[in-house]
């Protein structure tokens, strides 16, 4: 956890709004979501987070357990939507609450089209798209009863950059901005906001599973940037978006790519 903060820390920004905030986050046990778990803590907001990675996400735990709010940890599968939402009722039960949910959980296995099945694409479009909706929907009588929240979504630009071997994960990655439109739109007059992060490819040990040291090269050369987005850069974005600094921004996607595309 450590290296999250990349020597930034000390000079990030400090959103007193969000201190005490009450906020879901799903797959925070490693990667992108271990830094929003991070990131939301070390602003004094209460923290809940599921995932499968039990060790993992003890360790975030652990990793954090000065924080003005330790953070809760509730090993969970998102693919099983009734154990999900229940479990999202029960964190909100013991919050108190919920204002900021963070839709992250996600899984960007490589796929040929001639090997998908059609119940690869319904435990695909599970993990990647369908939590989205059903945890969204879960908290927002929650939201409604604080006067407002803000949901983060989190895309992904590979359907934007049409990459190989991740048709169905792209697939599910697109429809995720529209269904960010349509929550914004529905929920708006419940001062609820809902937005989309889209990261490029972001520095984690699971994408140095996809990419060699050449691979990692080419992707710099293709941002306008140099240098990896790490976790923290993405916090950084969900943390603006959250906060009541950005109480105007609904419906729209937010980039996090170094310029790649």
């Amino acid at each position: 956890m450590a290296e999250a903060n990349l020597g930034i820390a000390g000079k990030a920004a400090i959103y007193p709004s969000l201190r005490d905030k009450r906020v879901i986050v799903s797959g925070g046990g490693s990667g992108i979501g271990a830094g929003l778990v991070e990131g939301f803590a070390r602003q004094g907001a209460k923290v809940a987070f599921v995932d499968v990675a039990e060790d993992a996400s003890r360790g975030v735990c652990q990793a954090l357990a000065e924080a003005d709010h330790a953070p809760i940890f509730r090993p969970c599968d998102i693919t099983d939507t009734e154990a999900y939402t229940s479990t999202i009722l029960d964190l909100v039960g013991e919050m108190g609450g919920c204002d900021v949910l963070l839709n992250n959980a996600a899984n960007d296995d490589r796929h040929k089209i001639a090997d998908v099945t059609s119940a690869y694409w319904d435990d695909r479009m599970a993990v990647n798209l369908k939590h989205q909706f059903f945890a969204a929907q879960t908290v927002v009588p929650a939201m409604k009863k604080a006067g407002g929240g803000s949901i983060v979504n989190l895309g992904s630009i590979s359907w934007h950059l049409g990459l190989e071997d991740l048709t169905i994960y792209q697939t599910a990655k697109a429809a995720i901005e529209g269904l960010t439109r349509s929550l914004a739109r529905e929920l708006g007059r419940a001062n609820i906001r809902v937005n989309t992060i889209v990261p490029g490819n972001v520095k984690t040990p699971r994408q140095e599973k996809w990419y060699t040291p050449e691979g990692e090269a080419e992707i710099v050369a293709a941002q306008c940037l140099d240098g990896r987005i790490h976790p923290v850069d993405i916090a950084a974005m969900a943390l603006f978006l959250a906060s009541d600094d950005a109480r105007y921004c609904t419906a729209h996607n937010y980039w996090v790519d170094a310029g790649w595309r």
